[in-house]
């Protein structure tokens, strides 16, 4: 199955409680909304990319148990990023402080911010370009450090706020830099 997006700007603009409410009467599917207002249908990933997925969760939640310094979510979180649109990253990290800053309400339903760290693991019914657009989006809308993770080409592409994007190629030792202070991941 191959991701399906929807042009409903003709018809109807989502505000964010409807794209909430949306989402939570149909939570068999995941849903994104870009900034244009497209409604992405994103299919489920099989299990090698599922347990790709949660190993790397894994890894960034056991450095955040040590740390202490953030909040870990899973691919099943939706974040409202500053543009508009609603996205789901595989991984996603958000410093303690600004996790804390969001109301209760905020922080049950999409929170409105973008993580300070995702990651995005391309699976094999991914487009590489559309993953490539998504991780430019969330550096627009404030991302700090994001990592494409391509199994496919054996490669990885660093995000980072104000640089230029870096593909690296496997193996390698990537790093969390500043972002996650003393996190690496060998890949």
């Amino acid at each position: 199955m191959n991701t399906v997006t929807l042009n409903l700007d003709p018809v109807i603009c989502l505000t964010d409680e409807q794209f909430y409410q949306l989402c939570m009467a149909n939570k068999d599917v995941s849903l994104e909304l870009n900034a244009q207002g497209e409604l992405i249908i994103v299919p489920p990933v099989g299990g090698e990319s599922g347990r790709s997925e949660a190993d790397l969760i894994i890894k960034v939640g056991n450095w955040n148990y040590q740390s202490k310094l953030g909040i870990v979510f899973s691919s099943s979180t939706i974040f409202r990023l500053p543009n508009g649109a609603k996205r789901s990253p595989d991984v996603a990290w958000i410093k303690l402080d600004r996790w804390e800053a969001l109301t209760e309400e905020e922080r049950e339903k999409f929170p409105p911010l973008t993580p300070d760290f995702i990651i995005e693991l391309r699976s094999k019914t991914d487009r590489l370009k559309t993953l490539q657009e998504k991780c430019t989006e969330y550096i627009d809308n404030g991302l700090r450090l994001g990592w494409l993770i391509n199994p496919q080409d054996k490669q990885v592409e660093i995000y980072r706020l104000g640089k230029p994007v870096e593909i690296l190629q496997f193996p390698v030792l990537l790093s969390g830099e500043e972002v996650l202070p003393g996190f690496e991941l060998q890949l």
